[in-house]
């Protein structure tokens, strides 16, 4: 049984172009990529393009835990949305222009081993500190 694709979504008050810059520009990455103040995203590089590969460090800032996140561009129309495989699941970030406003949503194959609602919670705060971090910017 093929599971449900998780939905997470954000209204950025940013024009659609700064939205995308800071989503995949990896100086802005490092500032909102990571679920909790506790944790912290030290590095990342994002080779935009087919075949591309985006990849990030995350980090507990006590440093008693990080991980490598590793993606693989399957699609990208600029401005649009692009799809990344990583690990055997998919990923789909889309971004819709609402004037003065941009709504942006990433949905996602689920793994196996954490409950889908917490899933969907730690995505849901990486896309809120993305919105944070670029409205105040």
């Amino acid at each position: 049984m093929e599971k449900s694709k998780i939905t997470v979504q954000a209204n950025i008050s940013a024009p659609l172009e700064k939205v995308w810059q800071y989503y995949t520009q990896p100086e802005h990455i490092v500032q909102w990529n990571f679920a909790d103040p506790s944790w912290y995203c030290p590095s990342a590089e994002n080779d935009m393009q087919i075949g591309g590969i985006y990849k990030a460090r995350m980090e507990a800032k006590d440093g008693s835990f990080g991980f490598d996140f590793e993606a693989v561009y399957t699609k990208i129309k600029e401005f649009e949305n692009f799809s990344y495989e990583f690990g055997g699941r998919t990923a789909t970030v889309t971004f819709q222009n609402l004037n003065q406003q941009t709504l942006v949503t990433v949905t996602f194959d689920p793994e196996d081993e954490n409950p889908i609602d917490m899933q969907q919670a730690g995505w849901q705060m990486i896309l809120n500190n993305f919105k944070s971090y670029t409205e105040a910017s």
